[in-house]
């Protein structure tokens, strides 16, 4: 994949370089909780994530549960939904609000996620797939490691044997650099490889939130990254 553009929600939140967002949790993401996400280099305001009901922050089609991830100007690029049933705890995620109704038309999901297996919840290992859905986009990433403890990496699955897979982004826990202390995992950061849509990456994050949660067992000492970006 190298530097190749990989453009899911809009060519906008695909940068030229390396990305890294500062993310902070407001809260546990009960409903009206949400997230905030700044960029590292500037320290502004780039995401933040709000849960809404009908007639809520979005409005349209919103449905109860549903989280909305909005850009700096507070305007939805993303909403994230639960499908019911599903087995394997499914999320899709559809464009701007997720209301096709306004365009006339019922809207399709960009993505869907899912737990690769309901063995092993509560052990803290991500175990996610990914799936691209959106028109002429092709595509399957899967996420290792432990979202909850703040250590796990987005794959980009090779298509071919002789292709190999590409980490596309990354969770990890946030480092005070002047304190030289890790920080709770209430604050971690989210790194997007250059070219990459970073609101897509923002979509796995809040997947991960709903799907693994925040309970770990064991010690989180254990399987912290190091502090530096994947070469």
């Amino acid at each position: 994949m190298g530097q190749q553009q990989v453009v899911i929600v809009g060519e906008e939140h695909c940068g030229g370089e390396d990305r890294e967002l500062t993310v902070r949790k407001t809260t546990l993401f009960t409903p009206g909780d949400g997230l905030e996400a700044y960029d590292h280099r500037t320290g502004a305001l780039a995401f933040r994530v709000e849960t809404y009901g009908r007639g809520g922050v979005c409005g349209g089609g919103a449905a109860a549960g549903d989280l909305a991830l909005l850009d700096a100007e507070g305007e939805p690029v993303l909403t994230v939904r639960r499908r019911r049933p599903s087995l394997h705890n499914r999320w899709d995620g559809f464009l701007g609000d997720g209301d096709g109704a306004a365009h006339g038309h019922h809207q399709k999901p960009l993505f869907s996620a899912r737990r690769s297996s309901i063995l092993g919840a509560g052990t803290g290992a991500s175990g996610v797939l990914v799936d691209l859905l959106a028109p002429g986009a092709t595509g399957e990433f899967h996420v290792d490691g432990s979202f909850p403890r703040r250590c796990c990496r987005v794959v980009a699955s090779g298509k071919g044997e002789d292709e190999e897979e590409v980490v596309v982004a990354e969770v990890r826990r946030k480092v005070d650099e002047d304190a030289h202390v890790v920080m709770g995992r209430d604050v971690f950061v989210l790194w997007v490889r250059a070219g990459f849509d970073a609101a897509f990456a923002m979509g796995i994050v809040l997947v991960l939130d709903r799907i693994t949660g925040d309970e770990v067992d064991g010690d989180l000492g254990e399987d912290l990254l190091e502090a530096t970006s994947p070469a």
